[in-house]
């Protein structure tokens, strides 16, 4: 790619691609193209066909798709595989037709199976059955992957998937009812230390920032003490403040900040093709994926205990076991991308405090 390239990246909103956004900026390109879900469904086969015939894009960075956490993943399973499916189709089958020189697809590193070997090798895809709560999800990003490697195979084509372990960083989903588990937990920690401290006025200016089942920071005192509490926040009989963390805290997720996955995306991009995805003169060529991580894990109960430090707060802890706790362990492999010649920077600690003050800053503005 060169500066003047014409790059579309999809999905240039959310926590993924806000930041290859961001990233590509940073480095100089200048003739990104964006489009939000009101301006261009990708959902909709004629819209994408009908935007790749008008924009010709040079180059592709697919990030657009539907997520959520455990509850959003197990409610909502026909919406995660029709809409994921769809994106993915529309815009891989219309960068093959407008021959895009290369394009990125973004997936996920639970296309991995439930029980899978650890760490989790790319060669590891597709050996068991997939973790149930976020099967359908699972099921389109194996797709996606597959379609990649078959429109190459048969076509030509210069298609990369690129599997990141959980995200978190700047424009993260903050709101409880479907974050991920980091980003949930730094706000029911920043609002438990605010009733810790009996502070409303940061509860109220958390809650107009993003509002909790409707409730906002114009609510009554006890409206915003009952969803609280029914989100896990609550002052115990000691007067001190307990924040309930859904699972036993034993499994192990390895978190990477999300733009080091960016500067990861953007390298690829710029430095190797799908021929660097595989070894050459392999009879059955598959498995192409790469994962971006950082290869380092650790539990959700230390977790919950780092972001305490960093925030400040002073309560405890409650786990409640009745809730699923996911796959006990997920760490990525990350000697292919390695060896292809980049490793991350961020870590954990630096990464919370920085997503924290983020967050902050976001809660203040608004």
């Amino acid at each position: 790619m060169d500066k003047n390239s014409k790059i579309y990246v999809a999905g240039h909103r959310g926590l993924v691609g806000s930041a290859i956004i961001k990233s590509l900026n940073n480095k100089g390109y200048n003739n990104l193209i964006t489009r939000t879900h009101k301006e261009l469904d990708l959902t909709n086969t004629e819209a994408v066909k009908s935007f790749f015939e008008t924009e010709a894009p040079e180059y592709v960075i697919l990030a657009a798709a539907k997520v959520g956490g455990i509850i959003a993943n197990k409610t909502y399973r026909a919406d995660f595989i029709h809409q994921n499916l769809m994106i993915q189709n529309n815009v891989i089958h219309q960068s093959y037709k407008s021959e895009v020189k290369k394009l990125l697809f973004l997936g996920s590193t639970c296309i991995y199976p439930k029980e899978c070997s650890q760490p989790m090798k790319e060669e590891y895809l597709l050996t068991g059955p997939l973790e149930y709560t976020n099967e359908p999800y699972a099921i389109a990003k194996i797709a996606g992957i597959k379609m990649c490697e078959s429109y190459n195979l048969q076509y030509g084509t210069n298609f990369i998937s690129v599997m990141p372990t959980n995200l978190y960083g700047p424009n993260d989903n903050f709101d409880l009812e479907k974050s991920h588990v980091l980003p949930a937990l730094i706000r029911k920690v920043h609002l438990g230390k605010a009733l810790e401290g009996e502070d409303l006025k940061m509860v109220r200016n958390d809650l107009d920032s993003l509002p909790i089942e409707g409730v906002n920071g114009q609510s009554e005192d006890t409206e915003i003490l009952t969803v609280l509490e029914k989100y896990g926040i609550k002052k115990v009989s000691d007067g001190s403040v307990e924040v309930e963390i859904w699972g036993s805290g034993k499994p192990m997720r390895e978190f990477l900040w999300s733009e080091d996955m960016a500067d990861a995306c953007v390298f690829l991009m710029e430095e190797r093709d799908f021929s660097n995805c595989f070894q050459l003169g392999t009879k059955e060529i598959r498995n192409t994926h790469i994962n971006i991580g950082t290869g380092k894990d650790i539990s959700i109960a230390d977790l919950a205990a780092m972001i305490k430090e960093v925030i400040g707060f002073k309560g405890s802890f409650a786990f409640n076991p009745t809730k699923p706790d996911g796959t006990l362990k997920k760490l990525t492999d990350v000697s292919k991308l390695n060896a292809l010649g980049w490793r991350h920077q961020v870590d954990l600690p630096k990464g919370i405090s920085k997503l924290y003050l983020w967050y902050l800053n976001k809660s203040t503005k608004n």
